[in-house]
């Protein structure tokens, strides 16, 4: 008797916990994009649910768009609406209002995880963590011909890095400070400049990455040599951009978005979820602590390298799960650790304590 009456309150507990925590178990689950904006003209066959769906168009491919690198921007440009439509969780129109004869609409998407990632698996796109960081970017134009470096507000890739952007990019860019010591020493360095590892001048920004781009400047060619640091990587990158002038203006936002795409597709290589790898992990919490295990399970929902997770059995001691990892077991282990977990993992089914 004592036994069923236990039950009874843990039963009950655990809808009620499920009942508060419903909406941030939901929000885990999903890929919220805010701030989408459309502008129609208001026509005689206007018709609002048709600028709606544009603009859940312009929602997924701002999501996809931050969890897939450029070279697979292709392959999900063609998606079908109703396959989008069936990713999504709800929606919201933030605002809405007529001015001169248009439509403007402001509308929220909240996408599916699983869903979205189940759809890029499907198409062969392997997704990135979305992680947003703070990068230093040194960009140094060299002129082989007079041997001359431009780094600040002479460098027309300096003064108009920062200029577009695009809500889709994961990466924000810090620009050095025009600082004359600095242009000194790189001068100072040029002979060895491709070789020089830049220490002197990123450790006072205090930023654990760092991207210096070394911009050869030739008479119809750039070259460009690229060190991007973070705190575990050091990444070289050569690349070379034929029939190309920076001075013109069309060549050289050109060459920006390249140099953009190329960094944030470095990024997300570093964040990447092999959705086709899937290691079954299984744990077990004292049942009599429902707050951990409920905190357990938002954990869960908010890691997108977790594939799926499941609650296998209970009995009288123990809440006992089945996890889905999409990576190594270590990488497992680093991130519980990383989010204050302590887990046992002498036996086969690990304990959290």
């Amino acid at each position: 008797m004592y036994y069923i009456k236990r039950l009874y309150i843990f039963f009950s507990s655990l809808a009620l916990i499920i009942f508060f925590f419903s909406t941030e178990i939901v929000k885990a689950k999903s890929f919220e994009i805010n701030d989408i904006e459309i502008a129609q003209p208001f026509e005689i066959n206007f018709d609002k649910n048709k600028v709606i769906d544009l603009g859940f168009k312009k929602a997924f491919l701002e999501l996809a768009y931050s969890l897939i690198k450029s070279s697979d921007f292709k392959k999900v440009d063609n998606i079908r609406l109703n396959e989008i439509k069936s990713m999504i969780e709800t929606f919201s129109i933030k605002e809405e209002k007529f001015i001169d004869q248009k439509y403007y609409l402001n509308l929220g998407v909240s996408f599916n995880k699983k869903k979205i990632f189940r759809y890029l698996e499907k198409n062969n796109i392997f997704p990135s963590r979305i992680l947003k960081e703070q990068f230093l970017f040194i960009p140094i134009i060299i002129n082989e011909n007079g041997n001359n470096i431009s780094i600040f507000s002479n460098n027309t890739i300096y003064v108009n890095w920062n200029k577009s952007n695009k809500k889709y990019q994961l990466i924000n860019y810090l620009l050095p400070t025009e600082d004359l010591e600095d242009f000194n020493l790189i001068k100072k360095k040029l002979d060895t400049i491709e070789t020089y590892d830049f220490k002197e001048i990123t450790k006072k920004y205090f930023l654990k990455n760092s991207i210096v781009s070394l911009i050869f400047k030739g008479n119809n060619e750039v070259r460009i040599l690229t060190k991007i640091y973070n705190d575990k990587n050091e990444i070289i990158k050569n690349d070379t951009f034929k029939n190309i002038n920076i001075d013109n203006e069309k060549d050289l936002n050109f060459l920006i978005d390249n140099l953009k795409n190329l960094f944030e597709d470095t990024w997300k290589k570093l964040n990447e979820i092999n959705t086709s790898i899937k290691v079954p992990i299984s744990i077990k919490i004292k049942n009599s602590d429902l707050k951990k295990s409920n905190n357990f399970e938002l954990f869960l929902n908010e890691i997108d390298l977790i594939s799926n997770y499941s609650i296998q059995k209970f009995d009288k001691e123990f809440i006992f799960y089945e996890v889905l990892f999409n990576g190594t077991v270590q990488n497992f282990i680093n991130i519980m650790k990383n989010k204050k977990y302590n887990l046992n993992t002498q036996k086969k089914v690990w304990i959290i304590e």
